[in-house]
């Protein structure tokens, strides 16, 4: 009676370890859902990301086939891309794709030759956890391989060497650094 009992359970043992990821996975799924606070930000000194949407009137003009738009890499800056972006339709500069930056910072030199008037101050978080303020200012537009952001608040940076082009420009696009260009990928 034994013997006949045995095929059964170790039938029911091979379902019950087939069964087991499957059980696992529904006992445990949940859904990560991200907290996008948008293109325009700020962290705190606590760690407490805060919107700033309201200050950042920015407008995306997003093409309108999907496109993937191709920067070329000028050269690299500490390993970051540096490549060329046009503002006002009129001026180009170098600057460094900054993927860690929330808003975008020009140099002093910068705001001097788009004879930028100084419209307010920031205060910001820089990448050591410290607290700065800059003054600020607005441009017409910011222009790189095609994707062009308009009405755009810019600090500027007076002792900077080379601006920084962050997340209120290319915030709603996948960015993909390649060895040789930039892909902005429309999402």
């Amino acid at each position: 009676m034994k013997n006949a009992w045995k095929p059964w359970i170790i039938t029911v043992n091979l379902a019950a370890i087939a069964l087991m990821p499957t059980l696992i996975f529904l006992a445990f799924s949940h859904r990560a859902t991200a907290d996008d606070p948008g293109a325009c930000y700020m962290v705190t000194s606590s760690g407490k990301t805060v919107g700033l949407g309201r200050i950042c009137s920015n407008i995306i003009v997003a093409p309108s086939d999907n496109k993937v738009f191709r920067v070329s890499i000028k050269r690299r800056f500490g390993g970051t891309p540096v490549i060329d972006v046009t503002f006002n339709d009129k001026k180009t500069f170098e600057m460094i794709v900054d993927t860690g930056a929330s808003g975008t910072i020009i140099t002093q030199s910068m705001a001097n030759t788009l004879k930028l008037q100084t419209t307010g101050t920031m205060q910001a978080q820089i990448a050591d956890g410290s607290e700065v303020e800059f003054p600020t200012s607005k441009v017409k537009s910011i222009a790189a391989g095609g994707v062009t952001a308009n009405n755009l608040q810019v600090a500027i940076a007076p002792k900077a060497s080379i601006g920084l082009l962050g997340h209120d420009f290319f915030g709603n696009y996948d960015i993909k650094i390649l060895e040789r260009e930039v892909e902005f990928h429309h999402r």
